[in-house]
């Protein structure tokens, strides 16, 4: 019988969109301001007698706030709105001290039943929420330009070492190194030599002017290695710099080849953000003091993982942080944790002229960094927070030298696998392994976002509302089905964001309304088709069905171009960009759906198997 679905068509119909109603409902819900608490490393725990002193401290103040909860590593005190948020963030930071950070969230109300099933309110974007986003391109080049330098030398510690004398090393400028030999045997020994130790290098013989050259390319597979490197570990670095400013829910991440997006919501002050991403940290390889070495040259340090303990070491340095190349943590052969070591060529020479004369003596790592200390002043009656710098140096670990150290050796006697990986972490995230440059930056207040909210909102009701209206008068029943349709469309447009996990942007409201435009150009077709059909003189559940099956290819084929589009969007654009062609891809997706399925099972419902003589449209 012709415009009837049958029975699990229908009911696959409702599951779909029943589904989507329950991921979509989260966000009726909209979040608290809150305030969340949080150790600045994992040894500073937050417990319910340092909730009990912020809430104590917040009600002293007369700020009011609707709950305080502990979960499993953090706290969380929700407010009635931002202004009391802002007011409590001041208290709280001088109640918990500089152990503890009091960042500023938004803290979601969803009901439990729906958590359980996964569902979760969409994401609001820097734009929406407020804070801070910088654009940052990391000098891959000069990643590369350092680690050849760093070959260079390696390479003429290396051929001393063989007694292959050399007359120069040299960087080209196809980023090559030639290396300069007095004669033809010298230079096929070192070939060969070369060869034999750099597997992974391109080393072939160059004879000019002269002279006989080896010189030596970094393959392909190289340099991408080289690169990948440098952007992860300045990805790690920045990732622990952002940390300190007591951001919830920051966001660091790879953008492209060579650029790397950081977005700081609820941060308004850029100079402070730039400063903190920009700021250095170090390390420090020392030698213990001897029992009886003079205190005029000695130092006394304290364990970062052991407040209270404390350990006397030399005050010349043997190698900094910079000469770190690599640390990763692993396990030795009785299950120890430890951490591997990989340095530079300069900072392996250095390590093994060191501990040649150091074996059976601990050596130390420090870590330098440089912060600032929170002081809190009555002036006027009024306390006033003020911001001191320091330097910070305290050890990480103190170890045995057990055999002559190069430029790979491990650390351990370390306490576990929880302290190797932060080791590891703290080393790699020692300095930046490639410079980093400013590409944009902008700032968003909490006010300005808002207001888009509220503007994006008022967009889209009254592009909703005009649509419907047209729909209704110029087809009647037909434009009542369809804009049931539509309706059913933006919470199946609303439920696949929230299940993705999407950030909403100023641009993916402006592609909500567009597809708000675009929902109807398919009911439009199939009824303007439909409508030509009952003029051709087909009986009405004739043009109908010829309606919704004529049109289907036009339908498939415009929606299609314009889902290319917004795919390519995606792919080139940046973060504004990528909001809207998300909106735009997911909408076009949906908005099919309904058209062209949940149309025409509303149509089959109220028209279908009936005798007609006419069809109001």
């Amino acid at each position: 019988m012709l415009n009837r679905y049958p029975l699990w068509k229908n009911l696959l119909v409702v599951f779909v969109l029943a589904l989507g109603a329950i991921y979509a409902a989260p966000n009726l819900y909209p979040d608290d301001h809150a305030i969340q608490v949080t150790g600045t490393r994992d040894i500073y725990t937050v417990d319910q007698r340092l909730m009990q002193r912020v809430t104590d401290a917040l009600e002293e103040t007369g700020i009011g706030f609707k709950s305080s909860e502990l979960n499993e590593r953090n706290g969380l005190i929700r407010f009635p709105d931002g202004e009391s948020q802002l007011k409590a963030k001041e208290v709280i930071s001088r109640v918990v001290g500089d152990d503890y950070v009091a960042a500023l969230n938004l803290a979601p109300t969803t009901p439990e039943w729906l958590t359980s099933v996964g569902a979760g309110p969409m994401k609001l974007g820097l734009d929406l929420r407020g804070g801070v986003h910088f654009l940052l391109e990391v000098d891959l080049p000069t990643a590369v330009a350092q680690k050849l330098d760093n070959y260079s030398t390696e390479i003429k510690r290396k051929l001393r070492e063989e007694k292959l004398r050399y007359r120069a090393v040299n960087t080209q400028d196809d980023g090559s190194l030639a290396v300069k030999f007095p004669k033809a045997e010298t230079r096929d020994e070192a070939l060969g030599f070369l060869r034999k130790e750099y597997p992974e290098f391109l080393v072939t013989n160059d004879d000019r002017d002269n002279a006989f050259f080896v010189v030596v390319n970094l393959s392909e597979t190289k340099i991408r290695e080289i690169e990948d490197y440098a952007l992860k570990q300045n990805l790690t670095t920045l990732r622990n710099r952002v940390n300190e400013l007591g951001v919830a829910e920051p966001l660091v991440q790879r953008q492209g080849r060579n650029r790397i997006v950081v977005q700081l919501p609820g941060i308004q002050d850029t100079a402070a953000a730039k400063k903190i991403i920009g700021k250095t940290a170090t390390l420090e390889f020392r030698l213990e003091a001897k029992p009886t070495a003079s205190s005029a040259i000695t130092e006394t340090y304290e364990f970062r993982s052991e407040p209270g303990r404390t350990a006397s070491l030399e005050k010349a340095i043997i190698i900094k942080g910079d000469n770190v190349a690599n640390a990763q943590a692993s396990f030795d052969e009785n299950g120890m944790p430890q951490v591997n070591i990989t340095l530079d060529g300069q900072g392996g020479e250095l390590m093994n002229r060191t501990t040649r004369n150091a074996v059976k003596r601990r050596m130390a790592v420090l870590f330098v960094e440089d912060k600032e200390r929170s002081v809190h002043k009555q002036v006027n009656g009024e306390i006033v927070t003020e911001k001191v710098r320091y330097q910070e140096k305290k050890i990480i670990s103190l170890a045995t030298i057990q055999s002559v150290l190069g430029n790979q050796f491990r650390i351990t006697g370390l306490d576990g696998a929880g302290e190797s990986s932060e080791l590891a972490l703290l080393l790699r995230a020692g300095a930046l392994a490639a410079p980093i440059y400013f590409v944009e930056e902008r700032t968003v207040g909490p006010s300005l976002g808002a207001e888009n909210i509220e503007l994006g909102v008022t967009s889209v009701q009254i592009g909703f509302a005009l649509v419907l209206l047209f729909m209704l008068v110029y087809y009647r029943v037909f434009g009542l089905l369809a804009n049931v349709a539509l309706t059913l469309n933006l919470v199946l447009l609303v439920a696949v964001m929230s299940m993705l996990s999407a950030t909403l942007t100023l641009p993916g409201i402006a592609g909500i309304v567009l597809t708000v435009g675009m929902a109807v150009d398919a009911n439009v077709l199939i009824f303007s088709r439909i409508k030509e059909e009952l003029a051709n003189g087909l009986p009405p559940q004739s043009a109908i069905h010829a309606g919704f099956e004529r049109a289907f290819t036009t339908i498939f084929d415009a929606n299609i171009t314009t889902l290319l589009a917004a795919v390519i969007l995606f792919a080139m654009g940046t973060g504004p960009v990528k909001g809207f062609a998300i909106t735009l891809s997911v909408g076009i997706l949906t908005s099919m759906f309904t058209a062209i399925v949940v149309t025409r099972a509303l149509v089959n419902l109220t028209y279908g198997g009936r005798q007609l003589k006419k069809l109001a449209i």
